[in-house]
């Protein structure tokens, strides 16, 4: 059987299965792109993010909030 008759099954066939043709055997990346994507996996794995007191700070402007590890950066420079 002739390569080129064999290249157009080919052809026909990557078509049909919507998949990449490739006849010259290339790397081209294809096995990791058609993966799924880790990163909503990764996000979920961390907890949410809690309040912090900067968030306390701007929510209750008028009291007067004392923040430990502030005074401690500030003393420290």
């Amino acid at each position: 059987v002739p390569r080129t008759r064999i290249l157009d099954l080919l052809k026909v066939q990557c078509r049909i299965f919507s998949t990449i043709y490739n006849p010259d055997n290339l790397r081209l990346g294809n096995k990791i792109l058609r993966q799924r994507l880790k990163g909503p996996t990764l996000a979920a794995y961390y907890p949410r993010r809690t309040a912090t007191f900067k968030d306390l700070k701007a929510l209750y402007p008028g009291y007067e909030l004392y923040d430990a590890q502030e005074e401690d950066r500030l003393e420290h420079i």
